[in-house]
Parts: structure tokens; sequence; C-alpha cells
């Protein structure tokens, strides 16, 4: 793919996309009641008492005869809608790698997600500071707000930072190995990354489905439903960084031998950028 210039109307897109992710996050109790009613009468008061209470728009009726909305269900229409637009219209920035196959536009808009996700944790901070330490009223969300943001921050970024090559490896040895055992050690690490997905999913598909079942919430004033997303969100997220991994070591496997040097770290980019700036002054 070629470079192009950043086009400022990829960002529209995820932008929309975490605004339909956030309101399902908030409203999914709504679709529980409505399809998968709990049997457990506890459970049951429990979710209609969520609903009572985190309900944006209490004035719109349900469609169906159920608790959803228009708006929910927009939402939940639209999300993946605009993740397949988002994922054929990202554009490869100038300082990302050019290697790229159409697999890999799904982590790249992921990480545009997570930029974007970047900007409102810390606005969300700034604003906190400002009330807390200068009007002196902190609020009751943002602190918990901040950690939501954060983890799915944590997760996708790890996503993205696999496609791009970019997490920390050290090349002492395998600088100086021949290309076919470079090949093979690529193909351990590849695999014991799958390997350790797996059992994660394994291990950790029942409690993040109850979690998630049970709409488990944060447990404070602001209580948002924290554990019920950002468990199933590991499991999913780790598991496309193992396909991401494996993604990348096809792309990877008959290009030429790269020498790694303390030069790979300088942006020549960033370097003309100040020459220019310096000389013009």
């Amino acid at each position: 793919m070629q470079e192009t210039k950043i086009n400022h109307k990829e960002w529209y897109v995820p932008i929309a996309f975490i605004l339909c992710f956030g309101w399902l996050a908030w409203h999914f109790p709504f679709f529980t009641l409505d399809f998968l009613t709990p049997e457990d009468p506890s459970l049951l008061e429990q979710l209609s008492a969520q609903m009572m209470r985190n309900d944006i728009t209490p004035n719109l009726p349900g469609l169906f005869g159920g608790y959803t909305d228009i708006v929910d269900w927009t939402a939940l229409i639209a999300m993946p809608i605009l993740f397949i637009i988002g994922v054929l219209t990202v554009e490869r920035a100038r300082m990302e790698t050019e290697i790229w196959r159409p697999l890999d536009r799904v982590a790249v808009f992921i990480g545009r997600v997570t930029m974007v996700l970047i900007s409102a944790l810390t606005t969300v901070m700034i604003y906190e500071v400002f009330l807390r330490y200068v009007v002196e009223a902190p609020t009751l969300w943002a602190n918990e707000l901040s950690l939501w943001i954060a983890g799915f921050v944590f997760l996708c970024s790890g996503l993205y930072a696999m496609q791009q090559r970019s997490h920390i490896r050290i090349f002492i040895l395998y600088d100086i190995l021949p290309r076919g055992l470079q090949k093979l050690c690529d193909s351990i690490s590849t695999l014991l990354i799958v390997v350790f997905a797996f059992f994660l999913f394994y291990g950790g598909y029942g409690e993040a489905f109850t979690k998630f079942y049970r709409w488990e919430t944060f447990g404070t004033a602001f209580d948002p439903p924290i554990p019920a997303t950002l468990k199933p969100a590991i499991l999913i997220l780790v598991s496309m960084v193992a396909i991401q991994a494996v993604i990348n070591l096809v792309s990877d496997w008959n290009l030429e031998p790269v020498k790694h040097s303390a030069a790979d770290d300088i942006d020549q980019d960033e370097i003309e950028a100040l020459k220019r700036s310096v000389g013009s002054n």
C-alpha cells in the first residue's frame, strides 16, 4: 500500500464507533432482559434495577414490546457497520510499517480507535483535575471512567503494536543467525503466543461469560460495567493478537534479513522537520 497523507475523515468513524460501543456498554442489560431473560429472580431484579438506574432515554418506548428503544437498536446496528467502514477506509500513516495485508486493516483500525480513546482519557483526567483542584468539586465518575478507558487502551494498543512489529525485541542473537534459523525463531515465538492465547481463552471463557451475562459492575457510585466488558475483551483481543502474530509470520516469511541498529530508533522525518524549523529561525 502506498503512503498517503492522513485523511482526517477517517477519524470520524472511530469516534462514532466508540460512541456506539459506549452506548451499548451502558444499555446492554436491556438486550439481556429482552432476549436472554434470566431465570434467577435475583439476577433478574439486579438487571432490572440497573436498567432503571442507567437508562439515558427513559421516555423512549421500547421496540417490539421489549425494553430496548430505537437508540439502542441504532447503536447495535451501526457499530458493526462502522467497524467495516473503518477497516475498509483506514489509511497507512507515514510512520507506520509498509507491510500491509488486507487483514492488517483490522489491527490498524483498532489502533485508530485506541488513539481516540487516549484523547478521551486525557480529556477526562484534565477535567477531573480542574474540578478537583480549582473548583474543589470532584466528580464521582472520572476515576472509574479513566480506569475503564485505560483498560481498553492497554488491550487495543497491544494488537496495534503487534501489527506494527513495535513490541520490545532483543536482536543481539537474532541478527547473527542465518535466515533459516531466524524463521525458526519467528515460528517458535508465534507458536508460544498462539498457545498462550488458546489456554487463556480456554481457562477464562467461563468466568468471562458469567461476568458478561450477569453484567457485573464496579460497585461504586458511578458503577460502570468494567468487569463485564473488560474480561471478555481480554479474551477477544488476546486472541486477535495471536491471529495477528500468525499474519505477521506469513507476511514476513519471504522478506530479506534486516540488520537492526540504534539508528532504527531515529525518526528521520522528525529530524528533517527539526532542521527546517531551526533553519527558518
